[in-house]
């Protein structure tokens, strides 16, 4: 097969539908947007959500609570989780997001106190729960 003989399979390649060219194209005259209406006009059409002059959907149910956009998100981490670093290791946001630890945008990372750890680690997080804290000073480490 040469370059000159590439062709895309049969029916694969459509053209677009001409509109408003003639009677005999089959889309003349009003080009397919029927008889007068809202819709045929230039410009027409409704916004979105409009049902016709019914009550929208959103109108008809009830609104209930409130989205707080200045809430923070903090990623949760556990003592268990650490077990992946050395001993004498810095565990901070950034090398918890090298590991995996912790994925997207967040505002902050907690360490809580679920599972064991024998290494002592130094760990420079937002928030350390005390069990966790416990934990990391008993293995000694410490919390920056």
């Amino acid at each position: 097969m040469k370059l000159h003989e590439l062709a895309p399979a049969e029916g694969a390649r459509k053209s677009r539908k001409r509109l408003g060219r003639g009677v005999a194209s089959g889309w003349g005259k009003t080009a397919g947007r029927g008889n007068k209406g809202h819709k045929a006009r230039s410009g027409g059409g409704v916004r979105p959500g409009f049902e016709g002059g019914q009550m929208p959907i959103h109108r008809r149910l009830p609104k209930r609570g409130f989205t707080n956009i200045f809430k923070k998100r903090i990623a949760i981490v556990n003592i268990r989780d650490l077990g992946r670093f050395q001993s004498g290791d810095t565990v901070d946001h950034a090398t918890l997001i090298q590991a995996g630890l912790v994925k997207g945008n967040v505002d902050g990372v907690k360490l809580l106190g679920q599972g064991n750890i024998e290494q002592s680690l130094t760990v420079r997080l937002d928030a350390v729960s005390e069990g966790a804290r416990q934990k990391i000073e008993a293995a000694g480490g410490t919390i920056a």
